[in-house]
């Protein structure tokens, strides 16, 4: 009897031993479950300061606009403007490139085909260190580049009113002759499918930037009937839907709708996203191709995004702004106060001798790169 009591009391310490035991794994389980919790914070985290970097990039690259535009009394803001959350994210997020190699074999190739906003994109190359900050100042000007040259140097002003691939570094075509980019990444698009080994992998994505006005040109849809015949699942095309062009709106000038069926008839997979969200953006970037493929992003954005007089005014197509407008722009960018003296006297006869503004510029240039 006292024996078999005491295996019952065995048998006792065994199952609280058992329960112990399980208790621990449960502990183990909840920490592994927490961890999780954790690693799934640090992605928000990381997420939520990439964002911000992006925004905080964007929102130079738009003052550079204004600025380098202003600057010159020439050049595209409202399309320059529309594509900078674009260009952004393909620059600091998307694209592997290297401003100390520019023409690195593996780097992803970008086609501006809406090449009058080149604006932005110098603006991002000069932010990478393709070259220096100060060379904005000189867009639209002529000359050869020379980075031994001081700034005032003629030959370092090559940053012109369209891109230029034989001046700027960075630039991987000459566009401006609306409806010719895409397929200049086309072509790019199957010279990196011809150029691969049998062992190889994809050696690098060919992205363009199309404006939507542009697309009324045929070439446009000739090549994007190409992309499709050749499987192109190498070739990301963005379209910057801000339904302006030169003329007016676009679908009074020629319908486009629906673009995104266009594309698709065509063989393209299409994601249609708000331009000026980067979560969206990056996610359109980041979702993969279908094979045999290639991608179309229908970017819904605002023409001079960013500039309150600006935005969705068809006249800020190819017109640059005044001084006064000039800082006004600049408040909305969060670069100038409202409580400041250029801004409180922005239209006063003081301001309006041409070495004084000239001499605010460079100043606002070195606040703006701070």
């Amino acid at each position: 009897m006292d024996t078999d009591n005491l295996k019952d009391t065995d048998n006792l310490k065994d199952t609280d031993n058992l329960k112990d035991t399980d208790n621990l794994k449960d502990t183990d389980n909840l920490k592994d479950t927490n961890n999780l919790k954790d690693t799934d914070n640090l992605k928000d985290t990381n997420n939520l300061k990439d964002t911000n970097n992006l925004k905080k990039i964007s929102a130079q690259i738009r003052a550079y606009v204004i600025l380098s535009t202003t600057i010159v009394q020439s050049g595209h803001p409202g399309g320059s403007l529309s594509a900078a959350d674009i260009i952004t994210t393909l620059y600091f997020h998307k694209l592997r490139h290297d401003s100390k190699n520019p023409k690195w074999k593996y780097r992803d190739r970008f086609v501006l085909s809406k090449g009058h906003c080149c604006p932005s994109v110098y603006a991002a190359l000069a932010l990478n260190g393709y070259f220096g900050i100060d060379e904005l100042k000189f867009l639209r000007k002529f000359g050869k580049f020379n980075t031994d040259n001081p700034e005032n140097n003629p030959e370092q002003q090559h940053l012109q009113g369209h891109p230029n691939a034989l001046l700027t570094p960075g630039i991987e075509a000459s566009t401006g002759s609306l409806g010719q980019g895409l397929s200049i990444a086309v072509g790019m698009a199957l010279a990196e499918k011809l150029d691969r080994k049998e062992e190889d992998t994809q050696q690098y994505e060919i992205y363009t930037l199309l404006g939507d006005g542009e697309c009324d040109e045929g070439q446009i849809w000739e090549a994007a009937m190409s992309a499709g015949h050749y499987k192109l699942d190498n070739l990301t095309a963005i379209v910057d839907r801000n339904r302006l062009q030169i003329d007016g709106n676009t679908e009074d000038v020629m319908s486009l709708n629906p673009i995104g069926e266009k594309f698709k008839a065509f063989g393209w997979d299409v994601i249609e996203i708000d331009g000026h969200n980067f979560k969206q953006i990056i996610n359109a970037f980041n979702t993969l191709h279908t094979q045999n493929k290639p991608k179309a992003i229908i970017a819904n954005t605002i023409k001079g995004k960013g500039v309150k007089f600006m935005e969705n005014r068809a006249e800020w197509h190819g017109k640059a702004c005044n001084f006064s407008q000039c800082i006004e722009a600049l408040k909305d960018l969060n670069f100038v106060d409202e409580n400041d003296e250029i801004y409180k006297n922005k239209d006063s006869e003081e301001y309006k001798n041409k070495e004084k503004q000239q001499e605010i510029y460079l100043n606002l240039f070195d606040k703006i790169s701070e």
